[in-house]
């Protein structure tokens, strides 16, 4: 079947291109996207040609074509010979997939939708499931203290995690006015530009010597810095965001090893893959749990859809990520419009 496919032909350059969807084997489904996300922090990355692996080295040519995509939500419209849970017309999140209006995939790959969330909202359920591992694997208990560094999709909905946890305060921190201002709207208790001046003092001052738990999200040696130098002592730091560059220095003996934090590693792809266990879910339970949370209107992700675009608009959409600081927090594609 033909179908199109965002494509990231060259360093900086997204394009709507021809491609073929296979049809289904055994234990796969064919999906017709209606809305897939953006996450700008990876994709930006890259698509500008940044390394895109935990196990590359960031000194590493980048290799083009390459294409992303991975938080989506359709309509099956075919099945392989052994999936019998699965139908012709259900509503599924197609995870770690791609921005294809048609795409063949394993059913390990696809989740059902509940009627009560929109596929729109779906759509953006996989990524927001990486602060959610985040939160997890930091072991927050109620009443303790929590702080977001980076107010990008991830950011916000690391706010919303951290809220339905029962961290307070919660302290949302971007030098985006407007990131810190929708911070406040969903949930965080105070937010704060790092680069004002006395920024540490603050938090410490309103978490009584520093914060118990931080969700990284900048993927910066500066954000990174920061964070720890607004922890209190035995703090936690979850590193969510990815940081492409290891070119900055840490005081670890003054800033890590002194005060007793631990760091933690919370790339999504440190996850189990079969069986969860007590602050390790997989993919698939995260997703679960997500789902419930929209459903029981514990999390809102009608007011994280911030832009919805034709995949045709690729261009002009990902030259505007590659190039604003403030892109808009939660894009979609929009996969009727093609």
């Amino acid at each position: 079947m033909k179908t199109k496919q965002i494509v990231f032909s060259k360093p900086g350059v997204a394009e709507l291109l021809d491609s073929e969807c296979q049809c289904p084997q055994e234990n796969e489904v064919t999906v017709r996207l209606e809305y897939s996300a953006i996450s700008a922090g990876t994709e930006k990355a890259n698509l500008i040609g940044l390394r895109n692996s935990t196990n590359s080295s960031e000194d590493q040519e980048a290799v083009f074509p390459r294409a992303l995509g991975y938080s989506a939500a359709g309509v099956v419209t075919d099945t392989g010979s052994c999936i019998d849970d699965i139908k012709v017309g259900d509503r599924v999140i197609v995870f770690w997939g791609l921005h294809k209006k048609n795409i063949t995939i394993s059913k390990n790959n696809v989740i059902k939708i509940p009627d009560e969330v929109t596929s729109a909202e779906a759509s953006m359920a996989l990524i927001s499931t990486f602060p959610l591992a985040a939160i997890r694997k930091a072991k927050l208990e109620i009443g303790e203290s929590a702080m977001v560094m980076g107010l990008g999709i991830l950011g916000i909905f690391a706010v919303q995690e951290l809220r339905i946890a029962g961290a307070y305060p919660i302290i949302a921190v971007d030098p985006v006015r407007e990131r810190r201002e929708f911070a406040l709207k969903m949930g965080a208790d105070f937010a704060f530009d790092p680069t004002n001046g006395g920024f540490p003092d603050q938090v410490k001052k309103l978490t009584d010597g520093g914060v118990n738990v931080c969700i990284e999200v900048t993927g910066l040696g500066a954000g990174l810095i920061q964070a720890l130098d607004c922890m209190q002592k035995m703090g936690r730091v979850a590193l969510l965001g990815c940081t492409r560059s290891s070119k900055f220095e840490i005081d670890y003996y003054g800033k890590v090893h002194g005060p007793g934090v631990s760091l933690i590693g919370a790339h999504t792809m440190a996850r189990p893959k079969t069986e969860s266990s007590a602050g390790l879910w997989t993919d698939r339970d995260d997703l679960k749990a997500v789902l419930n949370l929209i459903k029981g209107k514990r999390l809102n992700f009608k007011d994280m859809i911030s832009a919805v675009y034709s995949p045709s608009e690729a261009g002009e959409v990902y030259t505007r990520l590659a190039n604003d600081r403030n892109f808009p927090i939660g894009v979609l594609f929009d996969w009727d419009k093609v």
